[in-house]
């Protein structure tokens, strides 16, 4: 129902746009309107006040219709025609900020799920519900993050085609999140306010994670290629991470149901006071379930062991602990208040990772020691990176977008002073497949609230 009076108010909008001319070159009104139906309504309240005066003379009333119009075409921002002014459904690529598109700054809530067993009277407490209220600003943070999240990953969903690079489809997800947060993250500090929460991976097939291209990547998306997209977004250091698996090849949609259904379990299981073991167990017993026949050969889909999700800190995206995705021995509980990924990885091989190619991915440690620095570039490198990541992770295109060159030797001298973290690819043996979804859970004090949760996954 709401698809369809969706899809009405779009194209009535686009007539608008393209009437008023609004929309830049290359960027086309998609029909998607934001998911609660908060849209910017000036266009229709000026249509209102135009209306105004009905009952005076025609001639006068049409004189004042001509007098409100007339200065709306003009309308510019800083000398220019403004490209997004007023806009209310999202542009493809996504370039319409997610504050226009919900001016009264509520977000769509994630998917909400009450507690159950011993935690169950906190659905009802009242003095768990005056703990989240005073939560407000921290989930309209998380909201408007996922939001973007959401919109972004659709878009993304709908024009990543086998034939693309890995660069171009980095670039285009990276560009649209900085355009929707509103954070291009070229000024100084402006990446630690918001925008990219972390280098996007697009990981191929038997390579499970932390791939991004460097620059001069000429690698190119096959239509046999398994590919984890896995992008994240921040405001206020808030930061939203989930990914998803993409394949154009059938033969693979058991592996991504596994883990996309083991993942489900894993957000399921988790809870206030609930152990990391019990989690895996319960990830690990959903996953091996499934099994998948490529090339007429049947493989058992395999959690990868050594791969865990974990708790997200404000610009921290490993805060310290693990989820497993297997059964184990850790103890360890969730507590109320905190923020975790939930991540799973299935293959069709080992079930266990290696680091392997090119590292792309790097980020500052929030305990860095303090050590002289004898290489000078190592200095220039580390005052940048503080200014403009801080403890977000980074990778070499970024430093490249920054008009940093000639940085790797300063670089390499930051990971060997243990100053910056490197994060290399990781990768099961070749020939193997692998899968991950993730979403991102918020343990409110009175429900748990998945907040990147939409209609794809």
């Amino acid at each position: 129902m709401t698809e369809a009076v969706s899809a009405a108010a779009g194209i009535e909008d686009l007539k608008l746009a393209e009437k008023d001319g609004i929309l830049p070159e290359g960027v086309t009104a998609t029909h998607a309107a934001p998911t609660n139906g908060h849209v910017d309504n000036d266009e229709s309240d000026d249509d209102a006040e135009d209306g105004e005066g009905g009952g005076e003379g025609g001639a006068e009333g049409a004189a004042k219709k001509k007098k409100k119009r007339k200065p709306r075409k003009k309308k510019k921002t800083g000398g220019v025609v403004s490209a997004t002014a007023g806009a209310k459904t999202q542009s493809s690529p996504p370039r319409v900020p997610v504050s226009q598109l919900f001016p009264d700054s509520q977000y769509p809530e994630g998917e909400i799920c009450e507690y159950r067993n011993e935690n169950s009277y906190r659905t009802t407490s009242e003095e768990k519900r005056h703990l989240d209220r005073m939560n407000n600003d921290f989930l309209a943070e998380y909201r408007q993050g996922a939001e973007v999240h959401r919109q972004v990953r659709q878009w993304a969903q709908k024009n990543i085609k086998p034939g693309q690079t890995l660069t171009e489809i980095a670039e285009g997800i990276e560009d649209s999140v900085r355009y929707l947060t509103g954070h291009q993250g070229l000024e100084e500090g402006d990446n630690i306010r918001g925008g990219v929460g972390f280098p996007t991976g697009l990981s191929l097939n038997h390579c499970a994670a932390h791939y991004s291209p460097n620059a001069g990547n000429k690698m190119v998306l096959q239509k046999e290629d398994v590919m984890k997209v896995d992008f994240g977004v921040h405001l206020n250091g808030r930061i939203v991470d989930s990914a998803f698996t993409l394949a154009f090849d059938p033969v693979y949609d058991n592996l991504l149901a596994a883990v996309k259904d083991a993942t489900n379990t894993g957000i399921r299981e988790a809870g206030i006071d609930v152990r990391m073991s019990d989690i895996g167990a319960a990830i690990q017993e959903t996953m091996e379930s499934y099994e998948v026949e490529i090339g007429g050969q049947t493989y058992p889909v395999k959690p990868i062991r050594n791969l865990n999700g974990h708790n997200i800190g404000q610009w921290q995206i490993h805060g310290g602990k693990s989820v497993p995705i297997v059964k184990g021995g850790d103890q360890t509980k969730m507590e109320e208040g905190e923020t975790f990924a939930i991540e799973t990885f299935g293959s069709t091989g080992k079930g266990y990772v290696r680091d392997d190619m090119e590292t792309s991915h790097y980020a500052k440690r929030d305990d860095a020691p303090k050590v002289a620095l004898r290489v000078s570039s190592a200095k220039t490198l580390l005052s940048s990176i503080t200014k403009n990541f801080g403890t977000l992770p980074f990778c070499r295109r970024y430093l490249d977008r920054l008009g940093h060159d000639k940085y790797l030797l300063g670089l390499n001298n930051l990971v060997s002073s243990g100053i910056v973290e490197a994060y290399p690819p990781l990768c099961d043996i070749k020939g193997s497949y692998t899968a991950q979804y993730e979403h991102t859970i918020l343990l409110r004090p009175n429900v748990k609230e998945v907040i990147s949760r939409g209609d794809d996954y």
